[in-house]
């Protein structure tokens, strides 16, 4: 190489690292220097994170509540169709779309249950955003006892600091629904609220930084910041209660959890829960919450989460038919209600879902519960899914 061309070499990389370096200044100074440096320790959110952060514990009971299995439940073999490749064994399907979890609950007793990639019952696994169903059934407690008043109840009423921002005409209901009309935008942006959200130590400070769009309960947009938002509501009422407290105290124990749980925390000590993304558990436990709504919100004589709001939670809200995403559509997510996707079809299905395929498919009329964790959707995808969900329902419980 001539001497000009090392020079020029040279300076191009200087000329690139300095500019690398500029990105880093001004992402630091955007997303602050603890959130930076968890990004690029932990890199993209994953289903282990939960061993990464700060937490509060949802501790087992002495005597927890253990699902009866079906005789045959270890022996149970279903056959799905994935289209192209034709009929397959279910748990060939479940081991080539990584999936770590699947159990299948029907009146209430255990037909399948199957780990892979080394996980067991006894392993955790974070929820992603199956955890704002979560969310919502202590919402709905909280109004029950009071400690809200109603879903019209402004969210101002318990964070004053947005007013004049104009989140004084957000109600609670608008929270629930994503129809806030709040900016937030859902993204990989590295500079983007959404990234910044998940790994900031100062997440109340983030929240208070939102502002508004359009008028609310006009648009739909899927967005965890209204999820972060209702959780900064509920804390506040809570008062010197957490929102871990008031998950051991009205859902955890009362549910008999057979493991220890975790909410992760933006920062140790006197932290808030990250409700959006980030409860962790185990499968015997999150599907808990399935046969809890489909038995109406009773569990083993004692109401835990009241009749109406699993009635209203799971029906379709006020979404403007225009307005809802073709994809969604074409993936059979026809609307939301308060936190979980609502399905097509007859059957009064619904859903939790979380980031890489976490999924919680309830199908009332058929009274199962469907639970699939993974390390991703695989090939399939949330419409692929459904379908599987639905075929092995069909299996279980025939019309």
């Amino acid at each position: 190489m001539s001497l000009s061309l090392r020079k020029i070499a040279v300076y191009a990389f200087g000329l690139i690292l300095g500019l690398l370096l500029l990105v880093m200044a001004a992402w630091t100074v955007v997303a602050g220097p603890v959130t930076v440096g968890r990004v690029i320790r932990y890199g993209d959110t994953q289903i282990d994170d939960f061993k990464y952060y700060p937490y509060r514990s949802l501790p087992t009971r002495s005597q927890p509540y253990v699902f009866e299995r079906a005789a045959d439940a270890a022996q149970r073999s279903f056959q799905v169709d994935l289209g192209e490749e034709g009929p397959v064994t279910l748990e060939d399907a479940l081991a080539a779309n990584e999936s770590i979890a699947f159990l299948v609950l029907q009146d209430g007793g255990l037909v399948y249950e199957r780990y892979f990639q080394g996980h067991t019952q006894a392993s955790l696994s974070q929820a992603f955003s199956m955890s704002k169903s979560w969310t919502s059934a202590l919402i709905g407690i909280a109004i029950e006892e009071g400690v809200i008043e109603s879903v019209e109840q402004p969210v101002t009423d318990f964070v004053p600091e947005l007013a004049d921002e104009g989140f004084d005409a957000v109600q609670l209901r608008h929270l629930l629904t994503m129809t806030s009309g709040s900016d937030y935008q859902e993204n990989d942006n590295p500079f983007g609220i959404h990234v910044i959200l998940n790994y900031t130590p100062k997440l109340e400070q983030r929240i208070l930084s939102f502002g508004m769009e359009r008028p609310p309960g006009e648009h739909f947009r899927y967005k965890s910041g209204d999820n972060a938002l209702l959780a900064l509501a509920l804390d506040r009422a809570l008062g010197e209660r957490t929102i871990a407290d008031y998950t051991r105290e009205k859902l955890w124990e009362p549910l008999g959890m057979q493991y220890e749980g975790r909410w992760s925390l933006d920062h140790a000590g006197d932290g808030l829960e990250k409700t959006w993304c980030c409860l962790a558990a185990a499968a015997r436990d999150f599907i808990k919450l399935g046969q809890l709504y489909l038995q109406g919100g009773e569990w083993q004589g004692r109401q835990i989460v009241p009749s109406e709001w699993v009635a209203v939670s799971t029906q379709r809200s006020a979404v403007p038919a225009d307005d809802w995403d073709p994809g969604l559509l074409d993936a059979g997510l026809v609307n939301y209600g308060y936190q979980w996707w609502i399905l097509d079809g007859d059957e009064g299905e619904y859903l939790a879902l979380g980031k890489d395929g976490q999924y919680l498919y309830v199908n009332p009329t058929r009274e199962i519960a469907i639970l699939r964790l993974g390390w991703s959707m695989g090939e399939l995808f949330t419409g692929g899914w459904i379908e599987l969900f639905r075929s092995v329902a069909e299996q279980v419980s025939p019309r």
